[in-house]
């Protein structure tokens, strides 16, 4: 195996998912400002669920002023409602979803999967055609792996596969973790619509924890020594 070392990767970027949305009329006039405020590369929208027509006109009111704010918008599943409301791809829940939208998807859209729960899985998803991998989310129960588990797994994908992979970060400490084992994106949610400050704030001191992350590891600097809870991996 060659030792050249490879190009170093750019830094991680945001992937926002929104709260569930029922009338998108906040959002609306929201997420361009936080879109604006830091480098939100996406964003993830969680429709509540309901009849196919007002979802798709949820996806129709939140596209374009996402999209004018220089980001992507992928619907949470509902992959056939992603063309007829404009949006730019959707985020589906396993290895079985991506195989039944792929045909759908592509080659104009984005198809990104999570719901991977062994690492076979992953290259299965990786060798289907994913645009993305998501590591991390909780699953129908609401349990997730450990915070080190699932830095670990974005290690040996990031090291090994070429599709993004993108960490499932629950507060700011694992978006910073989780930038320094190699995410090429980081999804935040929940704790940035509850940060008390307000998401713009919690979104742009995310944002600079995962930009810091990776000035990190371009350093050269050991990632078991910055962070306890990878210590073991290395």
């Amino acid at each position: 195996m060659s030792n050249k070392p490879l190009p170093p990767r750019p830094a991680p970027r945001l992937y926002l998912a929104t709260p569930v949305v029922d009338d998108p009329a906040t959002l609306v006039a929201q997420l361009p400002e936080l879109i604006a405020s830091a480098d939100v590369a996406a964003v993830l929208l969680r429709l509540k669920e309901t009849d196919q027509r007002s979802m798709t006109s949820r996806v129709k009111a939140l596209a374009p002023p996402v999209q004018k704010a220089g980001a992507a918008l992928l619907v949470d599943g509902h992959p056939d409602i992603v063309a007829r409301g404009g949006a730019d791809g959707a985020h589906l829940p396993g290895i079985a979803a991506l195989k039944e939208a792929l045909p759908s998807l592509k080659p104009d859209r984005i198809a990104g999967v999570g719901g991977l729960t062994t690492r076979h899985h992953s290259m299965d998803a990786g060798e289907m055609g994913a645009d993305y991998l998501l590591f991390g989310e909780p699953d129908a129960k609401g349990q997730r792996p450990s915070a080190q588990a699932i830095a670990e797994r974005l290690d040996w994908w990031a090291e090994l596969f070429e599709p993004p992979c993108v960490g499932f970060a629950i507060s700011l400490d694992e978006a910073h973790d989780f930038a320094l084992s190699g995410a090429d994106f980081v999804l935040v949610g929940d704790f940035i619509w509850a940060d008390p400050r307000g998401p713009k704030a919690a979104l742009i001191e995310v944002d600079a924890a995962i930009k810091k992350a990776h000035a990190t590891a371009l350093a050269g600097q050991d990632p078991a020594s910055q962070d306890p809870a990878r210590q073991e991996h290395g």
